[in-house]
Parts: structure tokens; sequence; C-alpha cells
């Protein structure tokens, strides 16, 4: 089945380069326009079921793309960014937060580790291929998750898995 990953467009964090993670920030000018291009190239991929992280930014980049194919979205919790706990709104250059990003089984201070995301997503994969293995996917998601479903699919070093990061609004095509 065919697997695609849209990451949402861009929010003013984003361009602020500070950590948004949980924080519920919506789309800037930019990202809404990002959105409609995303949902231009979604087009003729016989995309048949959108599931999105229920955070705004990720809903809106959805629901564009609802609105060029005529497919309701559905949100799923397991779709969220990564909990950065104390570093959500910080700087992505604060050392202890590149620091800390690296090592995959510590938990940010009060939030998650990249194994809790890993749980979620991992979950989440196995569950659209057994319940949608005659459709065409897409899900709308956020840096981290884009990042951890790209290591559901290719062996990557810890330097390539830290090192990834999806553009806003970038659709990525897998086979599942």
């Amino acid at each position: 089945m065919k697997l695609y990953i849209a990451r949402h467009g861009e929010t003013l964090w984003n361009a602020e380069n500070k950590v948004s993670g949980r924080t519920d920030v919506p789309l800037s000018e930019k990202g809404l326009e990002q959105a409609r291009i995303l949902a231009e190239n979604a087009k003729g991929k016989g995309i048949d079921v959108i599931l999105a992280s229920p955070l705004q930014r990720a809903r809106q980049t959805a629901q564009a793309v609802s609105d060029a194919i005529g497919v309701l979205v559905q949100t799923d919790e397991r779709l969220m960014e990564l909990n950065f706990g104390i570093f959500e709104g910080a700087p992505r250059s604060d050392p202890e937060f590149r620091h800390t990003r690296t090592q995959f089984p510590t938990r940010y201070p009060g939030g998650e580790s990249a194994f809790d995301l890993a749980y979620r997503v991992y979950s989440l994969l196995y569950d659209v291929k057994r319940k949608y293995s005659d459709k065409t996917v897409l899900l709308v998601c956020h840096g981290g998750v884009c990042r951890m479903v790209r290591s559901f699919f290719l062996d990557l070093t810890n330097e390539e898995y830290s090192g990834y990061f999806a553009d806003n609004a970038e659709l990525v095509e897998y086979e599942l």
C-alpha cells in the first residue's frame, strides 16, 4: 500500500526557530500557502484516507488537502509531535536541548523520549497497514513524527536520524 507523509506548513515558531512540540501554534500566512501547495501536489495521488495530528497546525494543513481532494480528515493522537517538556518555546539552538535530542532513551524533562515517540508512531503504522491495506493513506504530522516514520522504513544511524528534517508541507511517499 502507498503511504504519504506530510509535515505541517510553517508556523511563526518554525520561522523563529523555536521548539514547538505539543504547543498548539497555528500556521503562519506562509504556512497556509504551503498547505495550499501541498493540496495541489496531493491531487492525483489517489489518497483515500487522511489521518492528522490533532494539533491545529497539522489539522489546518490536512484540511487544505481535504478541501482539494474531497477526503475527510480523521485525527489520531499518536501523530502528535514529541512532547519536549521544559524545552517547549525554547530556541532550537539551546545546548541542553540539542544534547538531549541525541539521547534517545532520555525523556525531555517533563516530556517524552524518542523511544516513547517510536512506540506511538510504530503502533500507528502497524494499525494503518492492518486497517487500510487496500487504501492510499496520507499522514499529516510533525517533524519528529516524520523522522520516526523515516526510521521505520530505513536503517538510519543515530546521526542520520537526528539530522533528518522534513521540510514544511513536504510530501514523502513510502510503500507500506
